[in-house]
């Protein structure tokens, strides 16, 4: 039985946990679209994390070993993504797939041949498969909150009251606008079937910084003799405070990257950079010593 998600991530049916979190790792840095300006690889960037999806969930993993590409009408994982189009959510569509309430997790077969023949493939996700599948209501419940700035940046954990119930989730570092977080078992009942909570996130504005992918950009004041004969300065970072050495004749405007001090990536755990950009402070020209002054004025 053909089983190409392995063949996507590159490892054999039989590789440990371990193994396939490695694998996708390394891929993940490879064609990670911010390192690889392949016109490819943000595709490929795409079916890896998809693959991952299913391989990293025991109870998927276990569908689609006990199927394989059968789940996606006989063909290859790599045919059946490049057939959805461009602007497809693969992620969200194998959840559609594996996940309770559609698809092969959809419901269970009553027939002693458990589920039978699939015919010409899967013939859409939602109704499960033939006519003999007790398929409960949709449980699923969609909700939409609002994170501060630095919960999205750091993680953390976020109180959320949906239906009547209240409870913290957990918030994972990096997270952006319009990413959705699943949280199994808090969506609706029926008949002893659970339903799960789909969140939508949006991430509050910072008044602080500016987030640029994963950069952080942020507007530091330097004083006018700093910026002129050099100095250091104390600058607040998102994990600490840090002292940042300020060379001599530094303009107004000029950037200071701090490696790996910005956003992790929710994939590929690299963090991105954070960029300080220089303000300089001029002081107040009626506030100088007359002499100084003088001086400023015959020779700037």
């Amino acid at each position: 039985m053909a089983k190409s998600l392995y063949e996507t991530l590159g490892v054999s049916e039989n590789a440990s946990a371990e193994e396939i979190k490695k694998a996708y790792r390394k891929l993940a840095r490879k064609y990670h679209p911010d390192i690889n300006k392949d016109p490819d690889a943000q595709e490929k960037f795409k079916e890896i994390n998809a693959a991952y999806e299913v391989l990293s969930d025991p109870e998927k993993k276990a569908k689609y070993d006990q199927f394989g590409d059968q789940m996606f009408g006989g063909q290859s994982f790599q045919d059946f993504a490049r057939g959805q189009g461009a602007d497809i959510d693969l992620e969200e569509l194998l959840r559609q797939m594996f996940g309770a309430g559609g698809g092969f997790g959809g419901g269970h077969s009553r027939r002693s041949g458990g589920f039978g023949g699939f015919g010409g493939g899967f013939g859409g996700f939602g109704g499960g498969f033939g006519g003999g599948f007790d398929v409960p209501p949709d449980l699923d419940v969609r909700a939409k909150i609002t994170v501060p700035f630095m919960t999205a940046v750091k993680g953390g954990k976020y109180n959320i009251s949906v239906d009547g119930q209240n409870f913290d989730i957990k918030i994972p570092a990096g997270i952006k606008s319009g990413e959705k977080l699943r949280v199994r078992g808090k969506g609706k009942s029926y008949k002893g079937h659970k339903g799960d909570l789909y969140i939508e996130v949006e991430v509050a504005d910072s008044p602080e910084y500016e987030r640029k992918g994963n950069h952080l950009y942020k507007e530091i004041e330097i004083p006018l003799k700093t910026a002129l004969f050099g100095g250091k300065i104390e600058v607040d970072t998102p994990e600490k405070k840090v002292t940042l050495k300020v060379p001599r004749n530094t303009k107004n405007g000029q950037k200071f990257r701090l490696k790996e001090k910005g956003v992790p990536d929710r994939k590929t755990g690299v963090r991105g950079d954070l960029y300080l950009i220089a303000n300089v402070i001029l002081p107040d020209v009626d506030s100088l010593d007359p002499e100084l002054k003088k001086i400023c004025e015959e020779k700037l």
